[in-house]
């Protein structure tokens, strides 16, 4: 990290600025040329999704805000 004075911030405000906004690196997913992911866990499809599932547990759900 580069630290300077309030001098030399004043006199090179611009330069620091610049360095400040300049885009260093960029993430991307890496993906193998030729080759298809191999997915793992919930995300190989071996999990079934219940049709109810966002409504699953509601009513107890419920009860610990409302109460009984």
């Amino acid at each position: 990290m580069l630290q300077v004075n309030i001098h030399e911030a004043k006199t090179q405000l611009s330069m620091l600025v610049e360095k400040a906004t300049k885009t260093m690196a960029k993430v991307i997913p890496f993906v193998s040329p030729g080759k298809q992911q191999r997915r793992v866990g919930f995300l190989s499809e071996q999990a079934s999704v219940p049709d109810d599932f966002d409504r699953m547990g509601g009513n107890e759900i419920a009860e610990l805000f409302e109460g009984p």
